[in-house]
């Protein structure tokens, strides 16, 4: 969504405290005037962010020496993902290239007051909003206000000809999706799922308390994904299913259901 012209809400500076990586630091007042900043809120263990990423990857290199300032923003919303370690892990599977920030406990989160993920904020050269997205979709837009941006910044600028084209059926502007199932959390949904044997509960996870411990849910959507985590995972993340899990030993953490939407 486009934000007014007399919008005044400026970028937050980053908070010192928090780790980077691909960069030592940045500071958002050193990129005023200067730079485009495009901040992404993502997290590794949500698919929805996975499924943006390649935009966000294909912007940082497509703008990146014009003036955009692509910043990632890892904010973990499962326990596992505080640890940075699994982060930098991620960052360096994903072969993303572009500077990310680890805001573990939320703290930047609450700076933007940020609502979800993927979340994408584009601000202009003066520091002011300019651009705003919850969610998957809208990518079209989004390029078309970096490129407005770009053009305040350097109006003599010469831009890559047209915009990406869409990834998936799903992505192309005007594309009318159908409701899908809601992403299930646990154990606070556990009432939306199956269960076979004995499962205990933790924060943010239901954990199998012996081998063949089973977890099965029924979903309308394009697909579905698990969350795992555990001694047995090899990656804390999310994975593919048809919507049923079995343990194949004790420990193994369902942390939720994350589902993708339909084709058009």
């Amino acid at each position: 969504m486009r934000t007014p012209p007399t919008s005044e809400l400026h970028a937050p500076e980053f908070p010192r405290e928090l780790e980077w990586i691909n960069v030592a630091f940045l500071k958002m007042d050193g990129l005023v005037n200067r730079a485009c900043p495009l901040v992404e809120f993502w997290d590794f263990a949500r698919v929805n962010s996975l499924r943006t990423l390649p935009y966000t990857q294909a912007w940082h290199r497509r703008y990146g020496d014009l003036g955009l300032r692509v910043i990632g923003v890892h904010a973990p919303g499962y326990s596992f993902g505080r640890d940075p370690e699994l982060a930098r892990r991620a960052a360096e599977r994903l072969e993303i290239e572009h500077p990310v920030v680890l805001d573990p406990e939320l703290v930047l989160w609450r700076e933007y007051g940020n609502k979800g993920w993927p979340a994408r904020y584009l601000f202009g050269p003066d520091g002011k909003l300019r651009y705003i997205h919850y969610g998957e979709g809208d990518y079209e837009q989004a390029e078309l206000a970096i490129r407005d941006t770009l053009r305040e910044l350097d109006p003599r600028v010469e831009l890559p000809e047209g915009t990406l084209d869409p990834l998936r059926p799903e992505d192309a502007p005007g594309a009318e999706l159908a409701a899908q199932t809601a992403d299930i959390v646990l154990p606070a949904d556990r009432s939306r799922v199956e269960l076979v044997r004995d499962w205990l509960e933790g924060p943010d996870y239901l954990e199998a308390a012996d081998a063949g411990a089973g977890i099965s849910v029924r979903f309308d959507a394009g697909g579905a994904w698990v969350v795992l985590s555990g001694e047995d995972v090899e990656q804390p993340g999310p994975y593919e299913t048809d919507g049923t899990i079995v343990a194949e030993s004790a420990g193994l953490r369902v942390h939720g259901f994350q589902f993708t939407p339909k084709a058009p």
